[in-house]
């Protein structure tokens, strides 16, 4: 295996999966460097749980090619299950058990032997702030702490790569944060997390990389800020020390877009570092100082309704 390969955790080319006559995933393709969050951002029926439920070995695809955890897919679905963990929309927690034996349970399940099962399930336990409730049966968890127990019992196994499907829904939003934070953890022990969500922020907080599912297509890939400058609506704000070097800059940029008792101007720019290079430039050859900056972007929630929806015509495509 070369370096490369050493270094993704997930990599696909040309995923294709139809319902009888409704393609979901129209050929996929997308790569997850190893200890990254990826998130999957797409409207409800777009194809996020499909491509999860087909990465995770649920079902198969119809199409294409898929490697995870350096093993092909479809010849080595056994040794993808085993460097994987699942967390999907609902929790798969046991209400009739407590929190300690469910997570016991899972670990029979990966034969992990009674003791050092036993040891697994309490060490998880306290890294989840759970040890109070640990003979508790669930039934009587809130939301948030179900959450919890089901991610913990997806670490029984130790997996390398979690795919998480949209984990937070129906939390509230103190519990969402510390999903984050558990997340976060994860991420810096080395784990890969592929996240599916519809809460943007949630992308947003967490995510390396973001793709935007649309239509059994990718319809945009990259880092949270790209995704941003390809929505129209970025600016530049500029402060100046007084009014001279207000209309100064003003007469060197052609702005119109002017706030007089803030002394500030409104520039259009996607707020790149080439382009805000080449602003300050203008400003400096024209010996205009410039008192404070400001880079206002679009948030994913632009960038989500410019990239989907039913309306072709007023889709942004990325280049």
């Amino acid at each position: 295996m070369n370096t490369e390969a050493r270094q993704t955790a997930i990599h696909v080319a040309g995923l294709r999966k139809a319902f009888g006559e409704k393609t979901v995933l129209d050929g996929i393709d997308l790569t997850v460097p190893r200890g990254t969050v990826f998130s999957l951002l797409g409207p409800n029926g777009s194809g996020k749980t499909t491509m999860v439920r087909i990465l995770s070995t649920l079902i198969r695809a119809d199409g294409g090619e898929a490697r995870v955890a350096g093993r092909d897919l479809a010849r080595d679905p056994d040794g993808v299950r085993k460097a994987i963990g699942v967390t999907g929309q609902y929790s798969a927690v046991d209400g009739l058990l407590t929190g300690r034996e469910n997570l016991i349970l899972m670990a029979d399940l990966h034969h992990l032997g009674k003791a050092a099962g036993r040891r697994a399930a309490d060490g998880l336990l306290e890294r989840f702030d759970l040890v109070e409730a640990a003979n508790k049966t669930v039934a009587t968890y809130s939301g948030g702490m179900r959450r919890r127990l089901d991610i913990a019992m997806t670490l029984i196994g130790g997996p390398r790569i979690i795919f998480l499907d949209e984990p937070t829904t129906g939390l509230d939003p103190r519990s969402r944060r510390t999903t984050w934070e558990i997340v976060r953890g994860l991420v810096r022990d080395g784990v890969t997390i592929f996240l599916t969500t519809q809460y943007l922020e949630e992308a947003d907080q967490l995510a390396d990389r973001i793709a935007v599912l649309d239509g059994g297509r990718l319809v945009a890939e990259g880092t949270s800020g790209e995704l941003k400058r390809l929505v129209p609506g970025g600016h530049v704000r500029l402060r100046f020390h007084d009014l001279a070097g207000l209309d100064a800059a003003a007469r060197v940029l052609g702005v119109t877009a002017r706030d007089d008792d803030a002394l500030c101007l409104q520039v259009p720019g996607d707020g790149g570092v080439r382009s805000l290079r080449a602003l300050l430039g203008r400003l400096e050859d024209a010996a205009v100082e410039v008192g404070e900056l400001s880079v206002h972007t679009p948030d994913l929630d632009d960038v989500f309704l410019a990239l989907t929806g039913e309306n072709e015509n007023e889709k942004v495509t990325s280049a």
